[in-house]
């Protein structure tokens, strides 16, 4: 338990900083509202939860042991990333979706557990907490608290980026002004995945 601490402030670091996952939760809360980018949250968190809890389990060393499929895995990710860079680059700017317009297809709480499996940076930092804080006699036990305590980290950090979101929608009041948002969060999205990749 003395990794505990250490760990809290790794998890805190890995969830708040910026990453694809964050910028798709401010991205879709600026576009659809804060109620409809929950279930991404939701599902990111519990996606990253669950890929830290496989790895512990021996996914992490059995991945190590095939660098090949580990190359694939990154190069998927990627492009599905860039793909979802893309719809956002090229969609239309609109308000807020208000309850009774016609619904438009997201990511919702599978997608944002799915994003996490092709999400090169989860997948680092899921190996990451493995090797420097479960420990080489580390038990089933140990890797479903640490998957926990991630998950309950990483919750609040996705929130603030949803609230960012928000509040980026207040500043951006003509459909010129959101489109270029979404632009920009389209390249930075593309950067990011492409950043974890190459890095």
């Amino acid at each position: 338990m003395s990794q505990l601490l250490p760990f809290v402030l790794f998890a805190f670091v890995a969830s708040i900083t910026p990453g694809p996952t964050n910028l798709l939760v401010l991205s879709n809360s600026a576009r659809y509202g804060l109620w409809r980018a929950l279930p991404i949250v939701l599902g990111a968190c519990a996606g990253a939860a669950g890929i830290v809890l496989l790895v512990g389990l021996g996914i992490g060393q059995w991945l190590l042991g095939h660098p090949g499929l580990q190359r694939a895995m990154a190069w998927l990710g990627v492009a599905w990333l860039s793909y979802l860079a893309w719809q956002i680059f090229r969609s239309e700017a609109q308000l807020i979706e208000k309850d009774g317009q016609a619904p438009v297809r997201r990511l919702g709480l599978a997608g944002g557990a799915g994003l996490q499996l092709v999400n090169p940076k989860t997948w680092m930092m899921a190996m990451a907490v493995v090797s420097l804080f479960a420990g080489a006699d580390a038990s089933a036990a140990r890797y479903a608290l640490f998957a926990l305590v991630f998950f309950l980290v990483a919750l609040p950090c996705l929130g603030v980026w949803a609230l960012l979101g928000i509040g980026a929608t207040r500043l951006l009041r003509s459909a010129r002004a959101l489109r270029r948002f979404n632009q920009l969060m389209a390249l930075l999205l593309l950067g990011s995945a492409w950043a974890s990749l190459l890095g």
